[in-house]
């Protein structure tokens, strides 16, 4: 188990981060009870930030990067995970505080480790990765607080990302009407495709400040926060729910009480990386099946070659990407 195997690894450098290829052991890797052949990783907007060292995400260095990874285990201290079980792994401060999945080989905590659910194999665990899996966990705590179509439209904002994307393929297959946000028109053929029914251009919204405005939507998927969050507060129909899950846009939020005491609309915090291992489970054992991404092949875009990820990033940054990439770390075959 000391053999050296190849690790994509991110450095605290004087000059700033430095991310880079290196060649380590296990003893180079945080403590846990699972290490895994990783056979496929993904890349998210987060796994960008830190990369590039474009936000402070690591809390530590060094650390491999990447917050996803699926694979087979391999050596296991826990009981409930065998050798030659196919696994993932997302969030849970991978690429925070414990090495990542851009790795050959991964250790991790055994309360991390999630068994392939279904029929889902690693490759298209990975297509979804944690994007999807938030993606998800946002429908599901929507419609636990009472979210569905009779309500009106949903809105999701980012829609071009991972979470943005998937969001709108599971909420089209719930029978709900989509309304894409996008800074891009030239994605509204793809948007389309994967069940929006129509796109809003964001630099044509007006986010002026005022308490309420018109009730129009059903519910609101927001990735970007800021404005735009700020914006959806005032535009949701009674009793409407609204997935608060990034902050592309910006961190601060400047609303009133009105939309929330006289409307009763909810905002609902997603954090992929703080579920609780039992809806963990339950959100990925819906992903196989009455969640399952309908459209993911053309969500999925790419899949690229563990030695082409540093070029990657930046398309990210920029906002250039439309879906998931998924990495793959193991050679074909």
């Amino acid at each position: 188990m000391s053999r050296p195997f190849r690790a994509f690894r991110i450095h605290r450098t004087e000059s700033g981060v430095d991310a880079r290829f290196e060649s380590i052991t296990l003893d180079d890797l945080a403590a846990g009870e699972v290490v895994i052949q990783v056979s496929y990783s993904s890349i998210n907007y987060k796994d960008a930030l830190a990369a590039t060292g474009a936000a402070k995400i690591l809390r530590r260095y060094p650390l491999v990067g990447g917050i996803d990874l699926a694979g087979v285990v391999i050596d296991s201290n826990d009981p409930r995970h065998q050798i030659g079980d196919r696994v993932l792994v997302t969030g849970c401060g991978l690429s925070e505080t414990h090495d990542g999945g851009y790795s050959e080989l991964a250790r991790v905590r055994g309360d991390w480790v999630v068994g392939l659910p279904g029929d889902l194999d690693e490759r298209q665990v990975m297509a979804l990765g944690t994007a999807g899996f938030t993606a998800a966990l946002a429908v599901h705590k929507m419609e636990h607080n009472g979210q569905n179509p009779s309500r009106g439209p949903v809105v999701v904002t980012g829609a071009t990302g991972g979470v943005g994307s998937v969001a709108i393929d599971l909420l089209a297959g719930r029978g709900y009407e989509v309304i894409a946000v996008t800074g891009k028109p030239e994605a509204e053929p793809y948007l389309k495709s994967i069940g929006a029914v129509k796109t809003l251009l964001r630099q044509e919204i007006e986010t002026a400040d005022r308490p309420l405005e018109a009730a129009v939507f059903g519910g609101a998927v927001d990735n970007v926060g800021g404005q735009l969050l700020a914006w959806l507060t005032r535009k949701l129909n009674p009793w409407g729910n609204i997935a608060c899950i990034g902050l592309a846009g910006g961190s601060e939020l400047h609303t009133t009480v009105m939309p929330f005491i006289l409307r009763g609309v909810s905002l609902l915090g997603i954090s992929a990386a703080a579920t609780p291992r039992d809806l963990r489970l339950a959100i990925w054992k819906r992903l196989a099946t009455d969640l399952r991404v309908r459209q993911l092949d053309l969500i999925m875009n790419r899949i690229l070659p563990f030695d082409e990820l540093p070029q990657a990033f930046e398309g990210y940054l920029k906002g250039q990407v439309l879906g998931r990439t998924v990495v793959q770390i193991a050679p074909s075959g």
